[in-house]
């Protein structure tokens, strides 16, 4: 028996990168598991690699639209809802005198408009004593140059987790954030157009040395959707190497 064995999850972002390797694991640990992404072909990919316990559907969840036919997909399993993953999100560079209109609207419109929206729409859905895991980032503690827009979309993110899971708790919705440091994942090695000096000069940085794995973010995951954390809520868990605790 596997730690979420019946139980049904939704991994949004979930063809490629953390998504995948999480979707994958809560499939390993029993759970039917529905991903999201807004690319057909790599969500279709994405299947082969989880199993005949997934079911994709695409859709942007910045398109409110899209969500309502997501969860109107998870609605007709009749099982409800008992582990969300909101990982869907995006990145891009910007300092902050090169910042345009376009920019901070497209990141802020997915990554914390896209995720309000994500969390809210499943609320019907979602049984008591369900789980709900947004996507941090430590760059909301590191200040990096030119990741400004991002790490702001990803402070809201933190604090969303705060309020839901004082919002959530009188039906037993645990809410926590998992807090990813550099993670080898398609996304990071696309923001640089010399991704391998990007990579080093990050690895460099982590006290172990190296870049993490998006499989090691979805052990995390995995723990913080089952029983186990069953005492957590509200908390974030970091997965950085000891980046920001060393």
């Amino acid at each position: 028996m596997g730690l979420l064995e019946g139980k049904t999850a939704l991994v949004t972002g979930g063809s490629t990168g953390i998504g995948l390797a999480s979707a994958v694991r809560l499939a390993a640990e029993g759970a039917h598991v529905f991903i999201t992404g807004r690319r057909k072909a790599e969500l279709e990919a994405a299947l082969d690699v989880i199993g005949s316990s997934a079911t994709a559907v695409t859709g942007d969840i910045s398109n409110l639209a899209d969500l309502d036919r997501l969860y109107e997909e998870i609605r007709s399993r009749g099982q409800g809802l008992d582990v969300l993953f909101a990982n869907a999100s995006i990145a891009a560079l910007g300092p902050l005198g090169e910042i345009t209109e376009e920019h901070f609207d497209t990141i802020f419109g997915i990554n914390v408009r896209g995720t309000l929206f994500t969390v809210q729409k499943a609320l019907p859905l979602l049984n008591d004593g369900a789980t709900i895991i947004l996507n941090g980032s430590t760059s909301v503690d590191s200040g990096d140059e030119a990741f400004g827009v991002y790490a702001a979309t990803k402070a809201a993110t933190r604090s969303f987790s705060r309020t839901w899971a004082n919002e959530l708790k009188g039906r037993g919705i645990r809410v926590n954030t998992v807090t990813p440091g550099p993670i080898l994942t398609p996304a990071l090695v696309g923001l640089t157009p010399d991704p391998e000096q990007f990579k080093q000069r990050l690895a460099t940085a982590v006290p172990l040395g190296r870049l993490g794995r998006p499989e090691e973010i979805a052990a995390a995951v995995a723990f913080l959707a089952s029983e186990q954390s069953s005492f957590i809520t509200g908390s974030s868990l970091y997965v950085d190497g000891g980046l920001n605790q060393i």
